[in-house]
């Protein structure tokens, strides 16, 4: 990392490189979770800060919050209680790459920040059905089942918990509002401010995609965090909020899915 940053010398670093995924790979890679983001973390700052990078914006996750976190999810909540046991690793991980920018902003006067998104969405996402994050994998769920002439979608969990999703067009511009406009130490949460029950995201997903299906829940599966919801009060007094609607980027999204069909199913495999 440091031969590149003394080749390039950038001013201005977005960090939101990082191992994702869904519940089942958290559950069943939590070594790599925590191990590939630290040490994207760590090897990135440090860089940045070697090579006199004016500004660093940090990306985190909405999974760094306590799971019985006051709703919605304040930024002085966080190292407040428990974290989820299903993505624990992952939420250890970004933990310490905000408390990582943090410490270089105190010891060497960094201008490092760090905003929180939550669960992101959009073109060129990860369809893998055994990594993805939910609304990716319902996506690809109700399309193998319309193609494959199957009338059953099964969903894992009870479909009770609720979420927050937010289009990556929308999370761009976040960015580089933030990168333009934010300076503080304390992280910044970036949402919509608006929750759907995985029931009823199931039930927009399966009109878009595969009208005729019917869901089933597998209540064997676990349902993750009950609720996750940001408070994002502090973006919004900030002058930013978003643009897409749930329903408009759960379509453009599943266009672009057909559009590249191939090249999704690729990038599944290669996850």
């Amino acid at each position: 990392m440091n031969y590149w940053f003394r080749a390039n010398r950038p001013e201005f670093v977005y960090l939101v490189a990082g191992t994702v995924g869904g519940i089942m790979a958290n559950s069943t890679r939590p070594a790599e979770f925590i191990y590939d983001n630290m040490m994207i973390h760590a090897t990135v700052v440090h860089s940045a800060h070697l090579f006199g990078a004016k500004k660093l914006l940090y990306l985190g996750s909405s999974c760094i919050y306590p799971r019985n976190c006051p709703q919605p999810m304040p930024e002085e909540a966080l190292l407040t209680g428990q974290l989820e046991p299903t993505n624990e690793s992952y939420a250890i991980a970004k933990i310490a790459g905000i408390k990582l920018c943090q410490a270089y902003r105190t010891q060497y006067g960094s201008d490092f920040i760090s905003a929180m998104p939550t669960n992101l969405y959009g073109p060129h996402d990860n369809f893998d059905l055994t990594s993805s994050h939910v609304l990716p994998a319902m996506i690809r769920k109700f399309h193998d089942a319309k193609t494959e002439g199957r009338k059953e979608v099964t969903i894992w969990g009870t479909g009770s918990p609720r979420r927050e999703f937010l289009h990556v067009d929308d999370l761009a511009d976040a960015c580089v509002f933030l990168m333009q406009h934010y300076q503080d130490a304390m992280h910044i949460n970036v949402g919509t401010g608006e929750e759907v029950a995985i029931a009823a995201l199931a039930d927009l997903v399966r009109l878009i995609v595969h009208p005729d299906a019917t869901i089933v829940y597998d209540t064997t599966k676990p349902d993750g965090t009950p609720r996750k919801l940001l408070g994002v009060t502090r973006l919004h007094n900030q002058g930013w909020r978003h643009r897409t609607s749930l329903g408009e980027g759960i379509e453009t999204t599943h266009e672009w899915f057909l559009a590249h069909h191939a090249e999704a199913r690729g990038m599944a495999q290669g996850a």
